[in-house]
Parts: C-alpha cells; structure tokens; sequence
C-alpha cells in the first residue's frame, strides 16, 4: 500500500505551485486530496488535473471563512499543507503600522485558525505543514520585514506543535521555487535568476515545486517528525 493510502490531505493554497505539485503526489501516493484556493476558475482547473475529491474557495486570511470550511467539511483530515499567502518586501520605513503586523503576523494568524478550526477533524498523527523561508535569514536592503517575519516561524511551529500534540505540526523553509509565484514576482528579470541559480546552487539547477511537494510527503508520512524546521533550498543559504 502506498504511504497515504486511504488518508484525507487538505491543501490550503492548492490551484498552483507547490500546494498543486503536493496534491498532485499526495494523489500518487493514494490519499484523497481537498484543494483550497481564492480563485474558483484555477481551483476547478487544478482539481480535474488531480482528481481532486473536492474543492472550496475562499481567501484564507478570513477567519470566518476558514472555519466555515472545515466546519462544512466531512471526514476525518489527515494532512493539511498551507502555502496561502506571500513575503512582504520593501523598505521598513515605508510600511505603515498595518502592513508590519500582517507581514509579522499574517503566516501565523492563518496557520492559528486553520490549527483551531481543523483539530476536531485531524487523526492523531496526522500533520499539519507550514511554508516558510530561508531567504529571510540574511539581513539586507529591500528585505525589509521579512527578517522578522521568517525569524519568528520556527518558535511558532515548535509551539504550536506542542499544543497540538498528537497532531504534528513542522515548517517547511524554501529558498527560490520555480513557482508562477515568483514568475509574477520577478517578471522579466525571472530568467536571470533562474540561469544565476543554476550557477552558483550546490545542486546544480533551480529548486522546482516537485521537489517540494517530496518533503511535505515525506513529512506527512514519517510520523517520528514534529515541531521541526526542513531547509530545502539546494544549498542556496550557503551560497549567498
């Protein structure tokens, strides 16, 4: 039997990039999957590439809507991967009030909900994944926040997989993934980077979604792992 057989994986951000790859793998390895997304188009799109067991739309920074999902939902969940949401970056000095508490606190807000709200649901054993950062690590101009923001992950997933206990929780840190995220992000300058990584990576080549749709696997079926932070960067940290 493959390593999911039979379990419920939920992907919160699941129509593109790497929650699409999990779902995708998480399939492979014979779970049912449930993709989430703000864009009913893609999500409908992304679902009949997977064969998706369902599908709901909704932005996961709203509370309300986050519980109302897995209020809706039936059946056990097994395994949850959020990759909703983005960096912030810019100057400190230009970012108002606002705009420094949802780039501190935006990750760990949606992970809290999305953790109080599915813990009824969730097996024991069963995971739930956070996406984080490597890049955040360095310290430089045009960063701004996101320092911070990637400083404060790790002490959140080891606390919050203690109170979630039996459940575990761990945090995936990606470098640069090929993803239409950072297509977006990079706009003509995305080729540069990707020939730049390619050059100067350890592993030789640019990190894809594929690759880390195989760690989120990984950590959902390997039930020795929580409270734990998984560098997947092909070594990118070590090369700055």
């Amino acid at each position: 039997m493959s390593g999911l057989s039979g379990q419920t994986v939920v992907l919160i951000g699941g129509s593109a990039g790497i929650g699409f790859e999990t779902a995708r793998l998480a399939r492979a390895e014979g779970a049912e999957v449930v993709l989430t997304g703000r864009d009913p188009g893609k999500l409908s799109q992304a679902a009949e590439a997977v064969g998706a067991r369902a599908t709901a739309a909704f932005d996961a920074s709203d509370a309300a809507a986050v519980a109302g999902f897995f209020a809706d939902l039936t059946g056990t969940v097994d395994h949850i991967l959020i990759t909703a949401g983005g960096p912030h970056y810019g100057p400190l000095l230009e970012m108002t009030a606002d705009d420094v508490r949802a780039a501190l606190g935006g990750h760990i807000a949606v992970a809290l909900e999305v953790a109080r709200h599915a813990a009824p649901k969730m097996r024991p054993g069963g995971s739930l994944l956070l996406m984080g950062g490597t890049g955040g690590r360095r310290i430089g101009h045009g960063l701004g926040i996101v320092s911070a923001a990637t400083a404060a992950l790790p002490p959140f997933t080891a606390a919050l997989a203690l109170e979630l206990a039996p459940v575990r929780v761990n945090l995936i840190a990606a470098g640069f993934v090929d993803t239409p995220l950072s297509a977006t992000l990079l706009g003509d300058k995305l080729e540069d980077r990707r020939a730049e990584l390619r050059s100067t990576l350890p592993i030789g080549r640019v990190v894809g979604p594929a690759d880390v749709a195989a760690l989120a696997v990984h950590l959902m079926t390997n039930t020795a792992l929580t409270g734990a932070t998984y560098d997947i960067d092909g070594g990118q940290q070590f090369v700055w």
